[in-house]
């Protein structure tokens, strides 16, 4: 990643980050490798990424590790083992980061990716999606990716889900012919699957199949009509989506998908739903939770923008290329920067004509020369120079343009 991306992608963590704090979620980070056996329990051995796309391998102690796929499995994982059950309930958590998946590398999706991502762990209130979308909603509202829409569903809870599945497995064995292979062969460990079908002849079938979200009952409909209340109430626009269906088998209940339409094939930006399994299926207490991940690259790809990199308070010019006067410049570069300014030196050995072009290129506000009998200030809008006492420059600047309004900002 080079520099312009990266300041696009500090813009991008940085507003998640802001926005996810003022909501209570604290900062996570797990290990970029587990042990195997908690993808292939939490996200279960039926899935794409479970099947194809870990990069899996075996440590020096004879020990199965893999580079985590995904964020919500490691995070539960932590959940139990630093036993923060015990703490107050939900326990509110954020993450940013790098994930790995075997896939065929293309715009929006690469074989090393990074994510950003909040989960609430230990409610089981629709209050925690209906605040965990709009978390989301805002996040990207506020970084401006455009055309962006929310489409919401429900798959029920494990035990409600069961009866549905065997009319969904009933309607696909009646229409077999007319599915892709790798439907097919999934049938019974994966059937929901086949929702996401690129094969035109699966999602003809798919077309006429029946929808779990038009089958709720009970208290997932109760559920999934207080979460849309919660959305409709905050002004957070949605779609309902009955062919929505995520590709980890721990989800229950809410699920969702912020879709961008400058992003073609890979048109998710970002997800989620809730998972109150999860948490007792790796051995800790049965324990409610929703979370989200959102893709860092797609929103740029999205945003389609270059960060401008940001000016720099003063560069420190030496008229002559004497030793000492560049060890003044050293020392008074650092007394600014201390002092909360952003300054530079020249550090290519240039002539002063150089350094005046190198001010320019880093955007520089003004220009610090230094001279064997003195020093002069330039301010390089206007071009106006004058002679300053290097022993007051910080009060001198100051004075002339507070720092707290110029400091790594703009003029």
């Amino acid at each position: 990643m080079l520099p312009d991306a990266a300041r696009l992608r500090a813009r991008v963590e940085q507003t998640a980050a802001e926005i996810l704090a003022r909501a209570g979620y604290e900062r996570i980070a797990t290990p970029s490798f587990e042990d195997t056996e908690l993808f292939e329990r939490g996200v279960g051995h039926s899935t794409d990424i479970v099947r194809k796309e870990m990069f899996t391998f075996e440590d020096k102690g004879g020990r199965s590790l893999t580079l985590r796929p995904e964020g919500t499995a490691p995070i539960c994982r932590a959940y139990v083992e630093h036993g923060m059950q015990a703490l107050a309930q939900p326990v509110k958590l954020a993450y940013a980061g790098p994930f790995f998946r075997h896939e065929r590398p293309q715009a929006g999706r690469y074989r090393q990716f990074h994510q950003l991502g909040a989960e609430a762990i230990g409610s089981d209130s629709p209050l925690a999606d209906a605040e965990l979308i709009g978390l989301l909603a805002e996040i990207l509202a506020e970084l401006g990716v455009p055309g962006v829409k929310l489409h919401l569903g429900s798959l029920g809870s494990f035990e409600a889900r069961q009866a549905y599945l065997a009319e969904l497995k009933e309607h696909l064995r009646a229409n077999e012919g007319e599915l892709s292979k790798e439907v097919r062969e999934r049938i019974d460990a994966n059937p929901l699957r086949a929702f996401d079908s690129d094969d035109e002849g699966t999602q003809a079938v798919m077309a006429t199949a029946p929808k779990l979200v038009e089958r709720l009952e009970g208290e997932d409909a109760e559920h999934f009509a207080a979460v849309r209340a919660l959305l409709d109430a905050a002004g957070v626009a949605y779609v309902i989506d009955p062919t929505l269906v995520r590709g980890l088998d721990y989800y229950t209940r809410t699920i969702f998908s912020f879709v961008c339409d400058r992003l073609g094939a890979q048109s998710e930006i970002g997800g989620g739903g809730r998972y109150d399994g999860l948490v007792e299926q790796l051995g800790g207490k049965p324990t409610p939770a929703v979370g989200w991940a959102a893709g860092i690259e797609r929103i740029m790809l999205a945003l389609d923008e270059e960060q401008a990199a940001p000016g720099r308070d003063v560069f420190i010019a030496v008229a002559e290329g004497g030793q000492e006067l560049r060890a003044r410049a050293h020392v008074l570069a650092g007394e600014l920067r201390k002092a909360g300014f952003s300054a530079e030196i020249d550090l290519g050995g240039r002539g002063l004509k150089g350094q005046f072009k190198q001010a320019d290129r880093v955007g520089a506000r003004r220009v610090v020369i230094l001279e064997s009998e003195g020093a002069q200030l330039r301010d390089m809008s206007s071009g106006e120079q004058r002679s300053v006492d290097t022993g007051n420059l910080i009060e001198e600047i100051t004075a002339d343009n507070p720092v707290e309004e110029t400091a790594g900002g703009e003029a």
